[in-house]
This record gives structure tokens, sequence and C-alpha cells, in this order.
């Protein structure tokens, strides 16, 4: 049996503090909550779900020199994540707070060291992966002016070395603020676009889910918009069409579930899946996320 091609996926590196909400926040008082501190960021989460398919990864990011960010390279380690990770002195490791209820989650970020992440780490990284056939990049470096460099560089040098490459949109706010045409411009003839619902809803505006796809694939060589509990679509400029349910399970925390979803659906289309095989994959490995605490794989 062929072993995959290796993954380089780039992007941020947190430590995630979940409250899983037992009820409606009350602002001004006390909500009762189940709190966990454990791994997160965007990249991070995907890297360790592709490892979890047996797939080789390379996760490319930054942390502080401090004990979170040991910690969270020791535990990506530990599940078979290759970490080429950039140690930084003058900031502290990323952290997010996360507040979940139901099928919602709102995040507090403090992307700390992520911000700095520079462009020889990433070209570095990856003329240190030679046996990498694709490289995945998180929206995020893109949204902030302080990383955006590393991340445009990521997609030049991969591109460069005849990788093929993906992203993926990463938040509406900061998207938001951006703005659609200068994000797609970043973005453009990557030959895999995942975007959310409302992150399609503000890259293609408020169009059905299909049309989005179609509109934001003269950007992108293919799209996929994940829609959570409605599934998701594909289109590509050979116009195909697929759209699949998700599975229906109990949602405890959707935390990295888009991040589980993406991780499913490059391990499968990267192995040769059809559109509508590797967008199964996703929904799959997107429905175990939901029935987890936090956003990486249970063990």
């Amino acid at each position: 049996m062929t072993r995959p091609s290796r993954i380089v996926v780039v992007g941020d590196l947190i430590t995630d503090v979940v409250a899983v909400l037992a009820g409606p926040l009350a602002p001004g008082s006390d909500t009762a909550a189940g709190i966990r501190v454990v791994g997160g960021g965007q990249a991070a989460n995907t890297a360790a779900w592709i490892a979890e398919q047996g797939v080789p990864v390379t996760l490319v990011g930054a942390v502080g020199d401090d004990s979170a960010g040991r910690d969270r390279v020791a535990e990506l380690e530990r599940v078979g994540v290759r970490c080429a990770v950039e140690v930084r002195p003058d900031v502290p490791t990323g952290t997010v707070i996360v507040l979940a209820t139901g099928d919602e989650r709102t995040m507090v970020a403090e992307r700390g060291a992520n911000l700095r992440l520079t462009v020889g780490h990433v070209e570095q990284a990856l003329a240190a992966a030679p046996d990498a056939a694709h490289l995945h990049l998180s929206g995020y470096p893109l949204l902030d002016a302080a990383s955006r460099p590393a991340g445009l560089a990521a997609l030049a040098a991969a591109r460069g070395r005849g990788l093929t490459t993906s992203v993926d949109a990463a938040s509406a706010t900061p998207l938001r603020r951006t703005g659609a045409a200068a994000f797609l411009s970043w973005v453009r003839d990557v030959d895999l676009l995942l975007v959310n619902a409302d992150e399609a809803g503000v890259l293609a505006g408020g169009l059905d889910p299909e049309a989005q796809a179609r509109a934001l694939s003269a950007a992108a060589r293919r799209v996929v918009v994940k829609r959570g509990g409605a599934g998701a679509v594909w289109y590509d400029r050979n116009a195909t069409l697929e759209v699949v349910p998700s599975r229906r399970v109990a949602v405890v925390d959707v935390t990295g579930a888009g991040d589980a979803f993406a991780a499913g659906l490059l391990a499968a289309w990267l192995a040769g899946a059809p559109p509508r095989a590797a967008l199964t994959r996703a929904s799959d490995l997107g429905a175990l996320a939901v029935s987890l605490v936090g956003a990486r794989p249970a063990g």
C-alpha cells in the first residue's frame, strides 16, 4: 500500500480555554460551565485530525518561549504531527477563550506569537519537507497585517515547489474587516477554498450556498461551503456540483468541527476520492468532532 504524501499545514497554534455553558450566558452575573484547558488553533487542530487518519503532516506555526507553547507542541508530537514551530521569546503563546453553548460558540482571542510567524521560517519549513505534496493554509495568518506576509509566502513557496494548495477562510468577522476583494486576491487560483456559511456570505453576498460556491469558483479552482448541520456544497471549475447532508449526532461542543471537516476532506481528496466521497468523509469527521469537548481527536 502506498504511503500518503505529506500535508503541510500553516497557521495558528493556540491554547483553548473551553467553557461549555450549562445555559445561556448571564451577563454581569454567574453562569455554570464545564471548563477545560486544551490545545487549539485552526491549523493545529486540522493537523491533529489529519494525523488521526494516518496521513503524514507537518504543522508550521509559532509559539512563545513558555510552558504553554512547549505543552502545545508536545501534545501534537504525541499524536504524530511533525512540528516546525518557531519559538518567539518576545510574546506569549496565543490563547483563546471559547464559550460553547449548544450548536454555537463564541471566541475571545489573543493570537500572541501567531502574529510573529515569519516569512523565513515558513520558507525554511517547506524546504525541509521534500515529501510534501500539499499545503493547507489557515486563513488567520492572512487576516492580520502582522502575519500576512508569512501566509502569502507559504502559498507562493508551495506553488513554486509544485504543491497543490488549499485555504480555509477562518472567521467571518476579521474577514469582513479585511474585505472580500483583498482576501480573494490573496487566494486566487488556490486548488481548494473552504468557507463556512457566514464566510461565504462575506465573500459572495447573500446568495444560496450553491450560488455562493459558483461565484467563489472565479477565485479558487474548487470551493466547499461548510454548512454545519445543513451539510456541505462542492463546486469546481468543471461545473461539478455536489451537495451532501450532515450526519445527525448529539452536539456537545462545535469547537474545531470545521477543522476536522477540512482534515477529512483533504485526506480523502488528496488520496483520489471523488467530490461526494470526500465530502462524506469530511462530514463524518466533523460529526465526530462535535460529539467531543475541545477541538482535537479524543485521546
